[in-house]
């Protein structure tokens, strides 16, 4: 058939497009991207603790600022639609899909509310990250203790609540390794019916890509 033959075609057009411009992007990657990654994580790891001592409201601005050039250097290029419906000084369980590490630079440096994340246990043993997100105040979790994950996320919320700050969920539970949506688990959405707040769904598009 002649319309499978064209769209073969084009198909194979665009991987051939892609593999010149992943071939173009490698010296950048390596000469600029990493080095400047390693460099700058580096420079926040050694501002962290006196931030956190001395300013710790300004560790939501020291995370923007880090998610924001990550994203420029990659380069990572965001569109943002329905920002209009979030209302500012207001507290909000965010929801969010997620398919690659990428979605936490978007979530950082486009959202513009700020809020702690809930995320597993495991997290917390990361080099740099798991101690910032320790030192930012961010909720770990163990899943295999459900009632010992209640009484963390009970403890937090009132805090955060009296600070305007909202807590962010990826319901999946995990990053999705092949960018297809998982069914959501329950967490989010029973606390945001005993704190009564609203829910605010975040859809990622583009990142696992």
């Amino acid at each position: 058939m002649i319309f499978t033959d064209i769209a073969l075609k084009f198909k194979d057009y665009k991987y051939q497009i892609f593999k010149l411009l992943y071939y173009l992007y490698q010296p950048y990657k390596w000469l600029v991207f990493v080095p400047f990654f390693i460099i700058m994580n580096f420079a926040i790891f050694i501002f962290i603790p006196f931030t956190a001592y001395f300013c710790p409201k300004y560790l939501d601005i020291l995370a923007v600022i880090w998610s924001r050039l990550s994203l420029f250097a990659t380069p990572v290029f965001t569109e943002i639609k329905g920002k209009e419906n979030i209302e500012k000084n207001k507290s909000y369980i965010i929801v969010a899909n997620h398919s690659s590490q990428y979605d936490i630079f978007v979530l950082y440096g486009c959202l513009q509310i700020p809020f702690k994340w809930v995320m597993k246990e495991e997290l917390r043993k990361l080099p740099v990250i798991g101690y910032f997100c320790e030192v930012a105040g961010h909720i770990f979790i163990d899943r295999s203790k459900p009632d010992e994950a209640i009484k963390k996320l009970n403890n937090a919320k009132e805090n955060l609540i009296k600070e305007n700050k909202s807590i962010l969920f990826f319901p999946e539970g995990t990053r999705s390794l092949d960018g297809k949506v998982k069914d959501f688990k329950k967490g989010a959405f029973i606390l945001a019916l005993e704190m009564n707040i609203p829910i605010l769904p975040v859809t990622i598009k583009g990142t696992h890509s």
